[in-house]
């Protein structure tokens, strides 16, 4: 089944859907797809990180209560429970913001073909367990960094923070490492998600889809 942005009535699968095709996972229907699916496929091989960013990489937009926006690249973890998942230290800056101020912007850009996501909504902490459950999987050192790092707080040098990463070595040698109570998930739930498709003379394909109780209404926007 090939979706466009034309037909769909479910923003989530037509996300679902873009973004693994970015990712170089399968060959869609459209011409552009049937042209840039091999070279994804092949990059996605030869060059691990492009899932990074040829995938799951996405700018997370958050505001302070007088309106000073800050904007990051964060790493997509997932779909949960209708929302955009992802990770990160919650004594971070994007955290604080979203304590005060839980509305964030998030936007995905792939290149190949040239296609945007963006999703404007709420954001909140996810249920321990789940953080705990990707906590698990993740790669020992990053545990140990994510245990090191006061995230966003000014440190006097790179061998300081080498010699937090040494101590938390030590600290948990030959047992795991939990995860810390100042790590954790996120969840965006979207109240509106915008899709955009590059067309040529930039008349682009863009439609809103806004959330209408349990459903969608979408509108096509100029480019």
């Amino acid at each position: 089944m090939t979706l466009t942005i034309d037909i769909t009535t479910d923003p989530m699968e037509l996300f679902t859907y873009w973004h693994n095709q970015a990712a170089g996972y399968f060959r869609g229907g459209s011409f552009k797809d049937q042209i840039f699916f091999p070279f994804r496929k092949l990059i996605r091989f030869l060059y691990p990180p492009f899932m990074i960013y040829g995938g799951n990489a996405m700018v997370l937009a958050t505001s302070t209560l007088d309106g000073r926006p800050s904007a990051r690249v964060v790493l997509y973890k997932g779909i949960w429970q209708g929302g955009v998942l992802f990770y990160t230290n919650y004594h971070s800056r994007k955290s604080h913001e979203l304590e005060k101020n839980p509305h964030g912007s998030l936007v995905f850009h792939w290149a190949l073909p040239e296609r945007q996501v963006r999703f404007e909504g709420k954001v909140k902490k996810v249920p321990h367990k789940l953080s705990d459950t990707y906590w698990a999987s993740r790669q020992r050192g990053s545990q140990e960094g994510a245990w090191a790092s006061k995230q966003s707080e000014k440190v006097a040098s790179r061998g300081e923070l080498i010699e937090r990463v040494e101590k938390i070595k030590t600290r948990f040698k030959g047992k795991p490492i939990p995860r810390p109570s100042h790590w954790g998930g996120y969840v965006l739930h979207p109240e509106c998600i915008e899709f955009w498709e590059a067309c040529a003379f930039r008349l682009h394909k863009r439609r809103i889809y806004q959330k209408q109780g349990s459903g969608w209404q979408s509108t096509l926007l100029c480019p």
